[in-house]
């Protein structure tokens, strides 16, 4: 909480000296943090790339206690509002508890580093960016013991059918109509007792489209919310499937573990979590499929991207909406109550990932186990490469495809640490990069380019557009400061990697793509990763700061305070 906010300049630590103990090259300097006359926390810390604080926990005083830290600073130091003091309070206990539970539940960076892509996420302990990272606020205890990820309970989902006056079907050209989806995703017997619970109700099958639904969801929002259309019978409740899925970090998401084939799942769910309702907003929900279709296009005719880095794209290739009769007409409602019902498929990683090649998120190369060992000194030292060795091979899976989209094709991913996906050889050295969550997280430049001009006019309406100078930010702010700034560190603890070394080894990697395209030279410049700074985006100072916990017509934003150096300016 300190580092972070310190971070975001919410705090400013005073400088107080330095020393140095001889446990480490640099010791750090000391500072202090006037909180009360009666609360000054002191603690070591050591400065890194983009601003970041490295705080020595074991040098805290007078204690390190989050809660009482937040309760006698919220109002001078901080400058909170009552409210968001109450609810930040809450949102902070929650992610704690969460954390005790992960603490408890706990194992070994070897055994880590067995698990496969969805055993792994159950371990995974959140953003490391935002502090109350796992608040969930809607969730009672129980639920969380339920429905979390660290929970790590596979369930068997309910489904519902959705009368075609409400329910809007999307689909790739290979599953143009929803009877090919559900004879793929249901078997036979399921299909026919689904169409026979809609028979019983006195209703044509054929006039419903089936879509599986969040337990959660379906008790707090769709039964209270959608309450005359159940009564009408034009949404009918249905059994499950009988397929067990196991919740991923984002927890609207499921991955079928019955049929490791079968497709992930995206159901909305209308929790407050890591800044916005994790609701499936209709728009995008309909464009889905069309934008995966884009996305792939533009990869699939590059020989670059398709065959060279052979990225992999987890397509959204179907979609179900349900549009709620009054909200979704009524303008200025806030946008929660627009992202009730509907799903997603999604396309799952292990089809896609040749013999002996596994993938984990990258999200997962902070982990560290109960021993302070970091799942990614377990990595390096099972692919027996030198650990500069194995990050030039780490960046060179994670960079390229990235870049090239961005330079040529003015397309951006957020490729933070759950949605970027690192799959590896049999001996775990970084081959290629998945990505995932196409429609919530791919940006396009508002400069326009000749790429642009054969794009859907349906894509179009729905991706966002940044200017050319912000649209670096999703590579920057999403990997460079979302998960580079925790790693590198790390890797200078445990794999010897000094950390202007890392930073050096990123930049050389886009030094080298950059002459591996110099036609692209203008584009280069316009998508300028090189400068001497960037803008500070700031997740924590958003919750405090500019939204708080109010409801809003949109969905928010990283705000922006200042600038911070950027490591990659300079060798």
């Amino acid at each position: 909480m300190l580092a972070e906010f310190a971070y975001e300049e919410i705090l400013t630590p005073e400088p107080e000296g330095s020393a140095t103990d001889g446990t480490s090259p640099d010791g750090g300097a000391y500072y202090r943090l006037p909180v009360t006359e009666d609360l000054v926390y002191r603690f070591r810390a050591r400065r890194g790339a983009y601003g970041h604080w490295r705080i020595d926990p074991a040098s805290l005083t007078p204690d390190a206690d989050p809660l009482r830290f937040l309760t006698c600073a919220h109002d001078t130091l901080l400058g909170l509002s009552g409210d968001t003091t109450g609810h930040l309070i809450r949102e902070l206990t929650a992610t704690l508890a969460a954390d005790a539970h992960l603490d408890a539940t706990a194992l070994s960076a070897a055994d880590l580093a067995d698990l496969d892509y969805a055993a792994l996420e159950g371990h995974q302990t959140g953003h490391p960016w935002l502090v109350a990272n796992k608040g969930r606020l809607g969730f009672s205890a129980a639920d969380a013991a339920h429905w979390a990820p660290e929970a790590r309970r596979p369930e068997r989902l309910p489904w519902l059918a959705a009368h075609h006056s409400l329910a809007h079907y999307r689909g790739i050209p290979a599953l143009a109509t929803p009877d090919r989806l559900y004879r793929e995703e249901l078997p036979p017997a399921v299909h026919d007792t689904f169409a026979r619970t809609v028979a019983d109700e006195g209703r044509d099958p054929a006039d419903y489209l089936y879509l599986p639904v969040h337990p959660w969801q379906w008790d707090e929002t769709i039964a209270p919310l959608f309450a005359p259309q159940l009564a009408d019978g034009s949404i009918i409740a249905l059994p499950t499937d009988n397929d067990l899925r196991l919740p991923q970090q984002s927890i609207r998401t499921f991955t079928n573990i019955s049929r490791p084939q079968g497709r992930t799942v995206k159901l909305p769910l209308s929790i407050l979590n890591t800044l916005v309702w994790r609701g499936l907003p209709t728009e995008r929900t309909l464009a889905a499929p069309a934008v995966t279709r884009w996305v792939h296009g533009l990869r699939d005719e590059d020989p670059y991207l398709s065959d060279e880095t052979r990225v992999i794209l987890l397509g959204e290739i179907a979609s179900v909406t349900v549009e709620h009769p009054l909200y979704d007409r009524l303008p200025g409602v806030p946008y929660q109550f627009k992202e009730l019902l509907g799903c997603i498929w999604r396309e799952p990683v292990t089809p896609h990932l040749d013999p002996g090649e596994r993938a984990r998120t990258l999200a997962s190369l902070l982990q560290t186990d109960p021993a302070g060992r970091a799942l990614t000194a377990e990595l390096v030292r099972r692919s027996g490469l030198a650990p500069r060795i194995w990050l030039r091979r780490l960046f060179a899976a994670l960079l390229p495809p990235l870049l090239h989209f961005l330079y040529r094709y003015g397309t951006v991913f957020s490729p933070h640490g759950e949605n970027a996906i690192v799959v590896f050889d049999e001996h775990d050295v970084p081959t290629r990069l998945a990505v995932k969550d196409f429609v919530d997280d791919v940006n396009t430049s508002a400069e326009p380019l000749p790429e642009h001009d054969a794009m859907p006019q349906d894509v179009r309406a729905v991706l966002l557009t940044e200017p050319p100078s912000f649209l670096i930010q999703f590579i920057h702010s999403g990997l460079f400061v979302g998960v580079f700034r925790y790693l590198a560190p790390l890797c200078e603890d445990q794999l010897g990697v000094p950390e202007a070394e890392f930073w050096s080894l990123v930049r050389a990697e886009i030094l080298r793509h950059h002459e591996r395209f110099p036609r692209l030279k203008e584009r280069h410049e316009t998508f300028d990763l090189l400068t001497p700074r960037i803008a500070r985006l700031c997740l924590n100072r958003n919750r405090l700061h500019v939204d708080g916990y109010r409801d809003r017509r949109d969905r928010p934003h990283a705000a922006v305070h200042g600038t911070v150096p950027n490591p990659l300016y300079a060798p």
